[in-house]
């Protein structure tokens, strides 16, 4: 019996095909973008809270404002709070390097080696080993710095030459050049918004005086002993300097930014219903017409012994293929849509010689496309159930007298 119901609605809906169609264009939209948008904003999302969570789920970084001056008062003051297991103070600068005929731009911190790997974990050598803290013009440079499309520019034991900011006083008075030694090389790390290591020269922190002639520290990088500690050491640092100085924490940034992509989402998600809604209506419309339009056909059906409930199965199969025959297209569509958009990638501005460039492929998972079928089988059904309600309600006198 379920056998001839399918045969019969698809028999329909080919002698109707101009207007299934369309209806199964209509019912195509919400999948496609449900699918298209929530894969792409999951992949970019997940990648920089990722990215952002390898920076330390327990590091948090205190910058002075312009108008305060960070000491070894603050540095044995924030040493001192119950929560914190370590804090070294850094210096950083931007500057130009030579690489054959250009110039690039490369960020440059002079901090202590070990904790910056505390604070990284994910951060790795490549090529070489971790200079002496003793050995001011040995550095650590990231993969951007020594390698270019696949070529490589600078080896170990190379010399790199900086132009960086000369600051006397406080002010910029000019540039420096400043020569240093590759020592080490990092594996490439793929950026993470607020520092790019592969676009970086690390060095030791003696270095950010003695070689970089920097006066005054760029912040404090501190570690709490738990994650969880976080939140409450922040307000004790931001209790105590209220004003003075900027705190930022890398795991609330990872939660923001969740927050963001959350919002996103929802509005993405809020979208597709309105799709769906419309496609729903749709539905109804041509099940309505199809209903009116066979009226007779169901009277005849009906007399000679077809049943209320299996005319209201019948054209509830009818809504229903229709909507999985749209789900379908819409997934499909969807999902190669998801991979032109991605191919086009993304840039985060700001960071390194041009910004990272974030290409990635979309986040196709199996729940998002049950998802977007499970939304498109509700489409015939909703949108059919009234219209084969009252196809199942037409008395059989009636129906064959209709003209």
């Amino acid at each position: 019996m379920l056998a001839d119901f399918l045969r019969l609605s698809l028999k329909a809906l080919s002698e109707r095909r101009t207007r299934a169609v369309l209806t199964i264009i209509g019912i195509a939209i919400g999948p496609l973008v449900l699918v298209m948008m929530s894969s792409v904003v999951g992949s970019y999302s997940n990648y920089i809270v990722e990215r952002v969570t390898s920076l330390g789920q327990n590091a948090i970084a205190v910058f002075p404002t312009e108008n305060y001056k960070l000491d070894e008062e603050d540095l044995n003051y924030i040493r001192t709070v119950r929560t914190i297991t370590r804090a070294e103070p850094f210096y950083n600068t931007q500057g130009l390097l030579k690489r054959g005929t250009e110039d690039l731009k490369v960020s440059i911190f002079a901090v202590d080696y070990n904790m910056l790997f505390e604070a990284i974990g994910s951060l790795k050598i490549g090529e070489g080993t971790v200079p002496p803290e003793s050995n001011i013009i040995y550095s650590i440079i990231g993969r951007k710095i020594a390698y270019k499309d696949g070529d490589k520019y600078f080896g170990l034991e190379d010399v790199l030459t900086l132009t960086i900011p000369k600051i006397e006083g406080g002010k910029i008075t000019g540039k420096k050049t400043v020569n240093v030694i590759a020592g080490a090389i990092l594996e490439e790390y793929g950026g993470a918004l607020i520092v790019d290591p592969d676009s970086t020269v690390f060095m030791c922190f003696d270095a950010g005086k003695r070689l970089l002639g920097l006066d005054k520290w760029s912040g404090i990088l501190v570690l709490v002993n738990d994650p969880a500690n976080v939140k409450p050491t922040v307000s004790t640092l931001r209790e105590h300097y209220e004003e003075k100085v900027q705190i930022i924490a890398f795991s609330s940034i990872a939660e923001a930014i969740s927050s963001v992509t959350g919002a996103i989402n929802f509005i993405n998600f809020s979208t597709s219903l309105s799709a769906f809604a419309v496609a729903i209506a749709g539905v109804a419309a041509t099940m309505i017409t199809s209903v009116m339009e066979r009226t007779r056909e169901i009277g005849v059906m009906k007399a000679i012994g077809y049943t209320s409930s299996q005319i209201l199965l019948m054209i509830l199969l009818e809504s229903i293929m229709m909507s999985l025959v749209g789900g379908a297209a819409g997934i499909t569509c969807g999902v190669a849509g998801a991979y032109v958009l991605s191919s086009r990638g993304f840039t985060i501005g700001g960071i390194g010689e041009s910004g990272i460039v974030l290409q990635l492929s979309p986040l196709i998972t199996p729940q998002l496309i049950i998802q977007a079928l499970t939304f498109t089988m509700l489409i015939g059904l909703f949108g059919g159930v009234l219209p084969a309600y009252r196809a199942s309600k037409i008395p059989p006198v009636v129906a064959l007298r209709y003209e």
